[in-house]
């Protein structure tokens, strides 16, 4: 599967650019007086009483994707979609080779595949490409890609829709979880509310990044994102 994917990993790694980032301490940006939406979720789920209805689940990374699949494969029939053409050409190439390859070590999810598609990202952060991170852009790039998630979920006829971003203690899962309302409202799919750094969640990501030695990147994948680490070196 994606051969040319995983023989460009493969040169890079055999090159030296393979690293694991030290995971940072969470930080959990102000959702204090939220919503518990991992508690949501765990409500959803027991209302299942057992039956695996069909998810799918976009996906930014397979670190982070490796907990938000451990906690989920048993309670849906997870597909992963990677779609994110925020992350630069090259990097993309990288990551989407390592998602694939969990997927295909551990069994714990189906991949649908698509393009890269770049050109969107751009047109969508035109005029934002100073904003900080976690502002306007960063905004724009998580509708985007999470409508596609939804649109693709009501093409294909999937019950549920989700993202495994808001295991990330730099993101928003209040924010994230108002998009995903929004385009459930909009397509008719149900949105799983979730916020998979909860209970550990992020942790446990980088405990399973380590086991499967999974490339972990160190910023978001997109150019600016890149420009502005760079600065703060």
């Amino acid at each position: 599967m994606f051969p040319a994917a995983r023989d460009r990993a493969a040169v890079l790694l055999r090159c030296g650019t393979f690293f694991l980032v030290k995971c940072a301490k969470p930080r959990y940006n102000g959702d204090m007086n939220r919503p518990d939406y991992d508690k949501l979720m765990q409500a959803e789920i027991g209302a299942l009483k057992g039956c695996r209805p069909r998810l799918l689940l976009h996906s930014c990374c397979a670190p982070c994707s490796s907990a938000c699949l451990e906690r989920l494969k048993d309670s849906f029939k997870v597909t992963v979609f990677y779609y994110n053409p925020n992350i630069e050409a090259g990097e993309y190439e990288v990551r989407k080779a390592e998602q694939l390859r969990l997927l295909e070590e551990t069994g714990w999810a189906d991949a649908l595949d698509c393009d890269h598609e770049s050109q969107e990202f751009y047109r969508i952060a035109e005029g934002l490409e100073d904003a900080p991170e976690g502002g306007a852009r960063c905004m724009k790039c998580y509708r985007l890609r999470l409508e596609r998630t939804a649109a693709e979920a009501k093409r294909l006829g999937y019950e549920y829709f989700a993202t495994t971003l808001t295991i990330s203690p730099q993101k928003s899962a209040a924010a994230l979880n108002a998009i995903g309302g929004e385009l459930e409202r909009e397509y008719g799919v149900k949105w799983l509310h979730t916020d998979f750094k909860k209970r550990g969640g992020y942790l446990r990501s980088c405990e399973l990044a380590r086991e499967h030695r999974l490339y972990r990147q160190d910023y978001c994948g997109c150019e600016f994102s890149r420009r502005a680490r760079t600065c703060n070196d």
